[in-house]
């Protein structure tokens, strides 16, 4: 259940006349009006995080009350944010690309952050940009994969959202060389300690320890994010869908499962959970590329690899974007083309998370009595970061070898 939707940037960006109007040959399939609607958004959404003085990719794109209403401002640099805009962009035609990126393609921008990521001390840059050089440029480069055999193979710990996505780039890589020894090591170590830290119920810790079963200490040391779930769902399936591992592919299945058994009933994807008993540490924020971008795309490389078409539950988090009962304000902005970031609790420096993790700390399960009504859910974060519209892409507009 893939939408292609993308007719390039349909309304004017923002700021100096761009000198073309790009228009994709990606197809509309029907799939939903608002998945469509938000591809339309994503290109323009995109173009305001790239940075005119220099064409970087900024960390966010900030909506601030001015005396004119609401503007955007943008804010930081991220080289991660950079290699999954590449990614995303390359669903799109190079016009398209080019109008975003001011003249580069999406390859360009992921071979520009394999090189930016050679000295990077961040793994999980390294992951994404070996990844993006992969799938974007269609370049093996043999400099990352090493780091990441040598980076999974030192004992060390590692975040569980690294471990996943060094699978994923080890697994893209594998796909455009001839040589897959050293990818195959690193899908072999990443396996290693996603197969080893899994709980019961298929959910995962947020680090994950260098010697398999060595458990983390600490008050949070049970508490994974969704982002610890989805990363390493997809790159098991993906590697199920290299090796034909049957083993991976059902790994991938049991967090899945679990995922769409906790979803809540307006279709909100979940922000902690306990990886020990596989339950709901704390509810909130709700982030809207969960809802739109990283359910969706995780759950499609399921069904790819085989497993199980959970179609229902990536609609009913799509229909949150419109239907969220949390708030009466829009999460999509057609003016800017951005999706607000999360809806989250009016509450003091995360309080709720901080609660939930305690409780549960002490005995599994634990629900913190009233934490609704001393903390309501309902206020908008106004940023979007340029990861979000990406994965969007990446999880709606097809393949260019679908196009073909």
């Amino acid at each position: 259940m893939r939408s292609r939707p993308v007719t390039g940037l349909t309304e004017r960006l923002p700021g100096p006349e761009p000198q073309t109007t790009a228009q994709s040959t990606t197809q509309v399939s029907g799939e939903t009006s608002t998945i469509a609607h938000l591809l339309q958004m994503a290109p323009r959404g995109l173009a305001l995080a790239v940075d005119p003085a220099g064409g970087a990719l900024v960390q966010t794109v900030r909506g601030i009350r001015g005396p004119d209403g609401i503007e955007v401002t943008r804010e930081g640099r991220s080289l991660r944010y950079a290699a999954i805009t590449a990614l995303g962009l390359a669903r799109l035609d190079p016009a398209v690309q080019r109008e975003v990126l001011g003249g580069r393609t999406a390859a360009e921008l992921a071979v520009d952050c394999a090189v930016q990521a050679r000295p990077d001390h961040d793994l999980g840059a390294v992951a994404l940009a070996c990844w993006a050089r992969a799938e974007a440029a269609e370049e093996y480069d043999p400099g990352l994969v090493a780091r990441l055999l040598t980076a999974l193979g030192s004992g060390q710990p590692h975040a569980t959202v690294t471990v996943g996505w060094a699978m994923t780039a080890a697994v893209a890589a594998a796909r455009v060389t001839d040589d897959r020894r050293i990818t195959q090591r690193v899908i072999q170590q990443a396996r290693r300690r996603l197969v080893a830290e899994q709980g019961p119920t298929g959910l995962y810790p947020h680090q994950l320890p260098g010697v398999p079963g060595r458990r983390a200490r600490g008050l949070r040391a049970h508490v994974g994010s969704f982002a610890d779930q989805v990363y390493p769902l997809q790159a098991l399936a993906r590697a199920a869908g290299l090796t034909g591992d049957e083993s991976l592919l059902a790994a991938a299945e049991r967090t899945a499962a679990r995922l769409v058994a906790l979803q809540g009933r307006a279709g909100q994807w979940w922000w902690h959970y306990d990886a020990r008993d596989g339950t709901v540490v704390e509810r909130y924020p709700v982030y809207s590329v969960h809802q739109h971008g990283m359910a969706p795309m995780v759950l499609h490389d399921l069904a790819a690899a085989g497993g199980t078409d959970h179609g229902a539950a990536i609609e009913a988090g799509v229909a949150w974007l419109e239907r969220h009962p949390e708030t009466v304000e829009e999460m999509m902005s057609d003016r800017f083309g951005l999706v607000w970031r999360k809806v989250g609790r009016r509450e003091p420096r995360k309080a709720a998370r901080g609660l939930g993790a305690l409780a549960t700390a002490v005995r599994p399960g634990t629900a913190v009595p009233g934490l609704d009504k001393l903390l309501p859910a309902g206020v908008v974060d106004h940023e979007c970061r340029p990861y979000e519209l990406a994965w969007l892409l990446y999880a709606w507009a097809a393949p260019e070898e679908e196009k073909r």
